[in-house]
């Protein structure tokens, strides 16, 4: 028998001897008891010592329940700072505050910012560049904001940012906009695995796309079925290397139009002079090339909000939440707005090397572009590498997304029952799977038709941007509404975002009329013939949001266009914090950095 021993025989002998001895009867008990728990804990070890392949296999078995009617795990180590409403989730918190900040700053760096703004710059020019990127940075923020003040209030609620169109809109407007979300994160992997076949065919196009699709493939889902550590520190790696890039590709860019590398020399603003800052030769053509820009920025910015969706994960979401989307800013400002306006100045938008150009047999990134074509060697094998880094880096937030999505989508009814499964390691199992096949499109990579499926996808991912930020901001609109109208304390929901009310609102405004300037561009595409297919390539997401929306609510006679305000359940998974031991906790915190040194101080303004 396993954990059974000769010391137990001998205390069960000792026993046995003492029994005979009334006056050691007290003794014997003691023994006895010391026996017993000497063999269980044998025992146990035996049990609970599997080897690592066994703990592996046992790991996909269903996760315990986590049930707790009252306070989570978090609120008691925050003491009677807050207290939660109806908290349960299986998904475990292995995400640390490094993590998210990191994710919040590096997370979407991939296809949309580093490959597809090409055929912005090629269709728009550098002016409408910096402008479409400009208009999409304020909006994108917003967004920030109000998805970091509602995920602090409602930590625990599956799903996180994906349920709140179904709790403050409508249900039907919910399902649509979080199955073209979940859709568009499906596509994402095999989209980023083709871009990442992209990119090799810089170094050679002599191994076949598909050994490179392989290779990344079985990687991604290695990572995946470890759990959520292993993807939190996969993609804390990669996004450091993302921004180290980004700092060295704006000191090498400065350099370079300032004639310290290359054979150009200096170059200064001769390319906004030289074919010109917009590439249209009207107005009309001018303000469409920035409305082609600005879906290319959504695209670029998407995965921002993804950050909001790891809380059920995060240790301490009041800390890190507010903490990340503080610095997000500098994400925006730097990594998109900096970056747009230095490849203005160092890629000419007539450049035949350019996505949409058409003009040459392989098309490269701007920002490899920005080297090569000014003759600087090793360089642009080096931008090109980390490249594919960022690429492979959002392919891996989508397989961490995508079966979260699938999760929360059945958790609310809206998918079959069996993509709830969570496992013991937090892994959505099933849905992982689903999201796993879906990702053998990427196959398609060895095709004659490679860049075809590139915007194919691409159709997708960019307008399901704008209908998930517009969620996010009109569910925090109506949260707020129904807050004020229940007579509810705003200082319960933890973090007021700093754009409030009104910014949603804006946010809400600008999305629309964004809907229409690409309805516009999708009916006469810049530089093209009006055709049918060219209008789907652009505007696929529309229709698709559509047939979601009114599909719901025929199918289950549910017609609701807004849900009633003061019908809204508030208090469901929202964690309600107290609003004297919030204040209090403000004054200590400035207290502290009052008497800290500069380097707390600095810390504290900028971080």
């Amino acid at each position: 028998m396993p954990g059974y021993s000769e010391d137990y025989d001998a205390d069960v002998l000792s026993s046995q001897e003492l029994r005979t001895d009334a006056s050691n009867k007290k003794s014997v008990d003691q023994i006895n008891e010391k026996s017993v728990e000497s063999y269980a804990s044998n025992a146990e070890v035996g049990a609970t010592n599997p080897t690592m392949f066994r703990r592996f296999v046992d790991s996909f078995k269903p996760a315990e329940d986590n049930k707790h009617s009252e306070v989570d795990s978090d609120v008691e180590r925050n003491g009677d700072a807050a207290y939660s409403v109806n908290t349960d989730t299986h998904l475990k918190k292995a995400m640390k505050t490094r993590h998210v900040i990191m994710m919040t700053l590096g997370t979407g760096i991939g296809t949309g910012l580093l490959v597809a703004n090409a055929k912005g710059l090629h269709f728009g020019g550098p002016a409408a560049l910096v402008i479409g990127y400009g208009l999409v940075s304020m909006v994108t923020y917003i967004m920030i904001q109000a998805a970091g003040e509602m995920a602090v209030a409602y930590p625990t609620l599956p799903g996180n940012f994906n349920t709140y169109a179904s709790i403050f809109v409508s249900k039907p407007f919910g399902f649509a906009t979080v199955w073209l979300f979940c859709i568009q994160w499906l596509t994402v992997l095999p989209l980023e695995l083709i871009t990442a076949s992209l990119i090799i065919k810089y170094w050679t196009e002599k191994v076949n796309a598909d050994v490179f699709v392989v290779i990344f493939y079985v990687f991604l889902l290695f990572i995946h079925f470890i759990g959520v550590k292993a993807y939190g520190e996969t993609e804390f790696v990669f996004n450091l290397c993302k921004i180290l890039m980004i700092a060295g590709f704006i000191i090498f860019s400065i350099v370079v139009n300032c004639g310290g590398a290359g054979h150009d020399g200096y170059i200064g603003g001769k390319y906004w002079h030289s074919p010109g800052a917009f590439a249209g030769t009207n107005a009309a053509e001018r303000f469409k090339g920035v409305c082609y820009v600005l879906v290319s920025g959504y695209f670029s910015y998407g995965g921002t909000e993804l950050y909001v969706l790891s809380v059920n994960e995060q240790e301490n979401p009041r800390k890190s939440t507010p903490i990340a989307a503080k610095q997000s800013i500098y994400r925006i400002l730097v990594i998109y707005l900096l970056t747009m306006i230095l490849i203005g100045f160092t890629v000419p938008f007539n450049d035949d090397q350019l996505m949409g150009a058409g003009g040459s047999a392989t098309h490269a990134s701007p920002y490899v572009l920005a080297a090569s074509i000014h003759g600087v060697r090793v360089v642009p094998h080096i931008i090109n590498a980390v490249i594919l880094i960022a690429v492979i880096s959002v392919a891996n937030s989508s397989l961490y997304a995508a079966p979260r999505l699938l999760c929360s989508l059945a958790e609310q009814g809206y998918a079959p029952k069996f993509m709830t499964y969570v496992d013991r390691e937090g892994r959505p199992l099933y849905a992982l799977l689903a999201c796993a096949v879906f990702g053998v499109i990427a196959f398609s990579a060895c095709s004659d038709q490679e860049e075809q499926v590139f915007t194919w996808l691409a159709a997708i991912a960019g307008l399901s941007e704008l209908f998930t930020w517009s969620s996010i901001m009109l569910s925090h609109v109506r949260f707020r509404q129904a807050m004020k109208l229940q007579g509810r304390d705003l200082n319960e929901v933890g973090y007021i975002a700093n754009t409030g009310y009104w910014g949603s609102v804006y946010g809400v405004v600008f999305n629309i009329l964004v809907f229409i300037a690409q309805f516009w561009v999708a009916l006469a595409p810049p530089k093209s013939p009006i055709t049918a297919q060219s209008f789907f390539e652009s505007y696929l997401a529309f229709p698709i949001w559509i047939a979601f929306y009114f599909g719901y609510m025929i199918w289950n006679k549910d017609y609701t266009f807004l849900n009633p305000l003061d019908k809204i359940d508030l208090d469901h998974h929202r964690r309600i914090y107290d609003p004297e031991v919030l204040k209090q906790e403000d004054m200590e915190n400035k207290e502290r950095v009052r008497n800290g040194n500069i380097w707390t101080k600095l810390k504290w303004f900028w971080c």
